[in-house]
């Protein structure tokens, strides 16, 4: 079987992450989404919430499975028997990082290869923090994140708002 990962924060998931699954899902016989698990940053969802998310929005998708790690993505990949690690791309500078990234996975993992996806244009500038910065400012996402994931954004946002107030 061919698997392929593909890794982040999904804090939460965009249209443009959504692209890369389906184009991706049509490459490889599984796609794992993988929700990476990062103790220095500071997220608006759970891990629960950001995996609920990317299920819901990933329902019609039959071979799109939804995990999570924290570590080594080579590690993940390993385990999870992936040989291509999906890393979506919006402009040059993510290729900057995400190209010393895959040179330092290559390092440690031989066998784990990188794929870049370039996402569409019309979802090259979405980020999972404009969205919030938006959605913190009364702006819509829609049209920027799955339907399923606007009404939880709205209501983290609401209660982010009034733990700084105080409430």
């Amino acid at each position: 079987m061919n698997i392929a990962v593909y890794p982040g924060s999904f804090d939460p998931i965009t249209n443009g992450h959504l692209d890369i699954i389906e184009r991706a899902s049509k490459i490889f016989d599984k796609v794992i989404v993988a929700c990476a698990i990062n103790p220095s940053k500071k997220p608006l969802f759970t891990i629960e919430e950001k995996m609920d998310l990317i299920k819901e929005a990933t329902k019609n998708i039959p071979n799109v499975e939804v995990s999570s790690f924290s570590g080594l993505l080579v590690d993940f990949c390993k385990e999870h028997e992936a040989k291509v690690a999906i890393k979506g791309l919006r402009a040059l500078t993510d290729f900057e990082y995400e190209f010393q990234m895959a040179l330092m996975n290559k390092r440690l993992a031989e066998d784990v290869e990188t794929m870049f996806l370039m996402t569409r244009a019309e979802h090259s500038f979405i980020s999972s923090s404009t969205v919030k910065d938006l959605v913190l400012f009364n702006a819509s996402p829609e049209g920027l994140v799955p339907p399923c994931v606007i009404e939880p954004l709205k209501n983290k946002i609401a209660e982010k708002r009034k733990a700084s107030n105080g409430q």
